[in-house]
């Protein structure tokens, strides 16, 4: 009896630090995302009004176009 409880113990703890490690995973992803997230947006900002006219955007929907990087801000077509 004591053998099947430590193999349990260890099964709980390898269940456990999966978890952790697909945490951690996921943490860092979501961190990579905002990551790409900001630096689109830091990009876009220094850019000049006629550069973003060129574009297609104004200042106003460069928030809007880094968060839908997928999808054209005034719904003509898809960029993906």
């Amino acid at each position: 009896m004591s053998t099947i409880y430590r193999t349990t113990g260890l099964a709980q703890t390898t269940v456990s630090q999966r978890r952790d490690s697909s945490a951690l995973k996921n943490f860092w992803g979501a961190f990579q995302e905002w990551r790409k997230w900001e630096r689109l947006r830091c990009d876009l900002r220094n850019l000049s009004d006629r550069e973003l006219m060129d574009i297609g955007i104004t200042r106003g929907e460069i928030d809007y176009v880094a968060s839908n990087r997928d999808t054209d801000p005034r719904g003509i077509r898809s960029a993906g």
